[in-house]
């Protein structure tokens, strides 16, 4: 174990304070960072990429856990702070200084890396959306994320559940996707006014024969009215509500109360 002064020390050293423009929330509880490290498979040797380190508490705990870090961090104050913790491992950590929904991030990897990040609130969904997007399978191994923890809820909501929507189809058409735990709102510097929760998500093989922009086109439809029956809220895209009898789906639902499944085999209709 590499001997580190506390976070806190370095913190204030670097007289570093969360940015409410940049959505920062800094976490020093050493024990939650080494259990959010441990969310993912074996990371001894493996690639993480991090998004928006801060002063580099996550990445200390990934660093420990035998990881080889790749860090994106937009705010140059924390540069300094994380270029020692680079210096505390050798060859370890990578920072890049930048932003994140910028960077081709998939080019800065030979292989496919975990990404692990206490995402910054104010980005967080548009860079979800964006690695759920990509090719599959995918560029990287698996995503554990820390999330405001109603946008968690949406992530890995039922049919039928309040916080089911086009996010939750998005992230389990063909991932699994889990809360690995909660977390209190105490344990950040400052403490946001919502609670948090951190999400793990595993890429799944993707259903044979269903493009992803006929999904999209179906769900987009479907809870851009979602209080709106099917025959009315997907009657605008070519071919759905023949779809729905063919898969014997009563057009009389509502989005909310359609399974993943029934969507995705609506899309593989389509497609």
């Amino acid at each position: 174990m590499v001997a580190l002064p506390p976070l806190r020390e370095v913190v204030a050293r670097h007289g570093l304070t969360a940015s409410k423009a940049l959505g920062q929330n800094f976490l020093f509880d050493g024990q939650l960072l080494a259990r959010i490290a441990a969310v993912p498979s074996e990371l001894t040797d493996a690639e993480v990429l991090e998004i928006g380190p801060g002063p580099g508490g996550l990445t200390r705990a990934l660093l420990a856990a035998g990881a080889r870090v790749t860090a994106i961090e937009r705010d140059r104050r924390c540069i300094p702070a994380l270029e020692e913790l680079g210096a505390a491992y050798p060859g370890r950590l990578r920072v890049i200084e930048g932003d994140a929904l910028a960077i081709d991030a998939p080019s800065l990897f030979a292989g496919k890396p975990h990404i692990v990040a206490n995402l910054p609130y104010n980005v967080g969904t548009a860079l979800l959306v964006g690695w759920l997007s990509a090719d599959w399978y995918p560029w990287w191994q698996s995503l554990t994320l820390m999330f405001q923890k109603e946008v968690a809820d949406r992530i890995v909501a039922d049919a039928g559940d309040d916080a089911y929507g086009r996010l939750a189809i998005l992230a389990q058409w063909r991932s699994t996707a889990r809360i690995a735990m909660p977390v209190h709102r105490s344990a950040f510097t400052p403490p946001p006014k919502v609670m948090s929760a951190v999400v793990h998500i595993v890429p799944a093989d993707a259903p044979v024969g269903v493009r992803l922009d006929r999904l999209e086109a179906v769900t987009g439809a479907a809870f851009g009215q979602r209080r709106k029956m099917l025959r009315q809220s997907l009657k605008g895209v070519p071919g759905a509500l023949a779809a729905l009898e063919t898969l014997g789906i009563d057009p009389a639902r509502r989005a909310e109360t359609v399974s993943v499944a029934d969507f995705v085999a609506v899309a593989r209709t389509l497609s």
